[in-house]
């Protein structure tokens, strides 16, 4: 077993763990952060995505040792945040379950760029597969996050 100190929501953790343990088990099996969910598993549908030194990143593909040291951002870490209010408020989220990758993505869009349109919009969050079919409102929610931050 190896140990990895981690910062996950600005506090410092350690985890231990085989060097090919992922993010995801290690926040949703031993921290207790369940809101970044399992999807693919191949980090392909943006579900399991967390802020990694403010940047996007898919956790269940991520071995904890590329995360050592780094600032690891959770949808528990973000809360709370305009891009929350502006979904609940366009009504963007239907069964939630990729919502809080979606979410993460589009706090680093906004951190990066106040105010983009709505192709940049979805430009960013064109890797979150949302099987709903919600992405035009989840567009319309961070452009309204942006322009109510403005």
């Amino acid at each position: 077993m190896d140990c990895f100190e981690l910062i996950i929501n600005g506090e410092r953790q350690t985890v231990e763990g085989p060097p090919d343990r992922t993010l995801l088990d290690a926040l949703r099996g031993e921290l207790g952060l369940l809101g970044t969910r399992f999807g693919c598993g191949m980090g392909l549908c943006g579900a399991c995505f967390v802020l990694l030194d403010g940047r996007p990143a898919p956790s269940c593909d991520l071995p904890l040792w590329s995360a050592a040291g780094k600032q690891v951002t959770t949808i528990e870490g973000l809360t709370p945040h305009p891009v929350q209010e502006a979904f609940l408020a366009e009504q963007a989220a239907q069964c939630g379950y990729c919502v809080s990758g979606i979410l993460v993505s589009a706090a680093a869009l906004l951190a990066s760029d106040p105010h983009p349109d709505a192709a940049t919009v979805a430009a960013a969050l064109d890797r979150h597969l949302c099987r709903c079919g919600a992405h035009q409102r989840m567009v319309r929610a961070v452009v309204r996050a942006a322009r109510d931050t403005a």
